[in-house]
């Protein structure tokens, strides 16, 4: 006798919080994205679609938008049982009808860090638009510190300037690279370093770095687009390096798009080098043609 199964889509709730973290830390097909916030952190937000099958959780996919126009993808799992092509498919469909209906998201986007997981991605639509590449920084001498702008005044961040600290990232960045003010005010909570550069009591510039096993990460580095080619973004590395080397960090990391010769023109100065860790960037375009 062949026992007939039917798989149901679902959106997520706040209860199903514990099996979600069995599915996440015990499955087989795990994506987590690169983020500040753990996946179940996202539970309550939309999409967060669950594949169940005779009442037990086989997949979900998170990609709630955060900034508002970009929906990564924060989560896909999927169990040993499950057919991840079809879990994938279902939850994905499901998702993007639920991304079509919010007017402001233009993009879903993924760094998928499993080759199983791109495949899923190239199948579906996705195209590679960017690539992401690793620098570190060993325990090197630092070069001197270059002479600031006049009154340009370097301070620990604070939440107050969370704002602020929003403005200079949306100013800075397309919008696949933005962050918003929640994510920054997550980021800030977990920073090890975390510094404002200040000119006339307008913030111009700032860093987020978190820590690491073996010392930091530079999670964020922006300057205004039209304070750019002062010195300010070389300001706030070298105090940042500075700060780390008193701490006794052995090593500082730092990601960039493998187009942005500035940026890395910038890391290079102070004797940062290419690990040879490098990702793409996956994104599928909600609205072609518009």
């Amino acid at each position: 006798m062949v026992v007939k199964t039917e798989v149901i889509v679902r959106n997520a709730r706040l209860e199903d919080q514990q099996k979600l973290a069995y599915l996440v830390h015990f499955d087989a097909y795990v994506h987590r994205h690169l983020d500040y916030r753990p996946p179940l952190d996202w539970l309550g937000s939309r999409p967060f679609a669950l594949a169940e099958e005779n009442g037990k959780l086989i997949a979900a996919l998170a990609c709630p938008p955060d900034p508002p126009r970009v929906a990564w993808i924060r989560l896909f799992a999927a169990g040993y049982a499950a057919s991840v092509e079809a879990a994938w498919q279902a939850l994905w469909e499901e998702s993007y009808a639920q991304l079509l209906d919010m007017p402001k998201v233009s993009w879903a986007a993924a760094i998928p860090l499993h080759p199983w997981f791109k495949q899923l991605l190239d199948q579906t639509g996705f195209v590679e638009t960017h690539r992401i590449i690793m620098l570190a920084w060993e325990q090197q001498s630092l070069p001197p510190a270059e002479k600031p702008l006049p009154r340009l005044i370097l301070r620990p961040m604070t939440l107050d300037d969370l704002p602020r600290v929003e403005q200079i990232d949306v100013a800075s960045f397309v919008p696949v690279w933005q962050n918003s003010l929640a994510c920054l005010e997550f980021a800030f909570r977990q920073a090890a370093i975390a510094t404002v550069a200040e000119l006339e009591d307008r913030l111009v510039g700032y860093q987020i770095s978190t820590p690491t096993h073996l010392g930091g990460h530079l999670a964020r580095l922006a300057v205004l687009p039209e304070m750019q080619g002062y010195g300010i973004g070389y300001s706030l590395v070298h105090d940042l390096l500075e700060q780390f080397v008193r701490r006794g960090a052995r090593l500082v990391s730092v990601n960039t798009q493998k187009n942005n010769l500035a940026s890395q023109a910038l890391y290079y100065k102070f004797g940062f080098a290419l690990t040879g860790e490098e990702y793409p960037i996956y994104q599928f375009d909600l609205h072609p043609g518009e």
